[in-house]
């Protein structure tokens, strides 16, 4: 009875030796939110960064075409007085 006791005593020690510690659970639990979190703050900034860089291109555009609108209405101003002189 002794011998099973003991045993049974050893192999909950052994099992309990092999269980991982909870802080050293938490700590891991810890740092896989700590990870993901870094992850999802870097997703967003690439997000940010690539929408700021898409509204600048935008504007961009936006002035380019409106130049190209101003510089049309001269030509046309342009054409019209000349035709008007013929």
């Amino acid at each position: 009875m002794k011998k099973v006791a003991v045993t049974v005593a050893v192999l909950a020690l052994g099992l309990a030796a092999c269980q991982p510690k909870a802080e050293e659970t938490t700590a891991g639990n810890e740092a896989n939110v700590e990870n993901a979190a870094s992850e999802d703050v870097n997703a967003a900034t690439t997000d940010a960064g690539n929408a700021a860089d898409n509204a600048l291109d935008a504007a961009g555009n936006a002035v380019d075409a409106a130049g190209n609108a101003v510089e049309n209405a001269a030509d046309a101003v342009g054409n019209a007085t000349e035709n008007a002189a013929h």
